[in-house]
């Protein structure tokens, strides 16, 4: 059964009722013609699995009953990648597609020494609109029941001050090391360069800051290449690993 999205404050777990809109109801009632009376299964993206039954329609929106819940458990494993914004807007929405089917937790777009696109501060929320729905539509397809959370641009400064993680990596074309780590249980964060790398000064301060340089193999693989392999590195040592999670 496909699953669909809704936002939390669109669910009523004491009336057992439900509301879907927007992007969600148009793929439901326009593109997969599903009618009132129909079973539908739906989560808020924060664990809540719902089988829902259709009971009303109207012109952008639709009220569901809740027939069962129950709560998925959120992975133990998260990993976040903070990637340089890049110059062709389409590499990056390639990587939020890819990088939320692998299964990403977190996903921080990052301004970095090189980092070649800027977005003026009245297109900021135009790109996270249209980033979100990338996220969205990749998390329907591969039926994830937590969506990937997604921060505004940050600066790379600001990006190296996070706290909490077990795991601080980046990876750079200089670095000899392979990424030789425990996975499982962690949480993880990536730093990805843009277009051009990372400075030399940058990868000081990270590693200052307490990141680990690591290596992807001696070819230069592109930004959104390398963001997209960080995940799927974790991915297969979970599978290797046989981890019964998905992060």
């Amino acid at each position: 059964m496909e699953l669909f999205y809704t936002d939390p404050e669109h669910v009523d777990l004491n009336a057992r009722k439900l509301e879907i809109e927007g992007d969600e109801f148009h793929h439901l009632v326009r593109v997969l013609r599903k009618k009132e009376g129909d079973q539908i299964l739906v989560t808020d993206g924060n664990g809540l699995r719902c089988e829902v039954r259709i009971v009303h329609l109207v012109k952008r929106s639709l009220v569901g009953e809740i027939l069962t819940t129950t709560t998925v458990d959120p992975p133990k494993t998260a990993v976040t990648i903070a990637l340089s914004m890049l110059k062709a807007p389409q590499r990056f929405d390639f990587f939020l597609e890819k990088a939320t089917e692998l299964g990403v937790s977190s996903i921080i777009p990052m301004i970095t020494a090189r980092t070649i696109s800027l977005p003026s501060s009245d297109k900021v929320q135009g790109k996270l609109n249209r980033w979100r729905t990338i996220l969205l539509s990749a998390s329907r397809q591969s039926k994830r029941y937590y969506l990937p959370q997604l921060y505004e641009p940050l600066s790379f400064s600001k990006v190296l001050a996070f706290q909490g993680y077990d795991l601080r990596l980046i990876p750079y074309e200089s670095a000899e090391v392979s990424p030789k780590m425990r996975c499982a249980g962690q949480k993880i964060l990536f730093l990805i360069g843009g277009e051009g790398g990372f400075t030399e000064g940058e990868v000081a301060a990270a590693e200052a800051g307490g990141c680990r340089p690591i290596s992807f193999g001696t070819t230069i693989l592109r930004a959104e290449t390398a963001g997209i392999f960080a995940v799927a590195s974790v991915r297969l040592q979970l599978l290797q690993e046989h981890c019964k999670e998905w992060f």
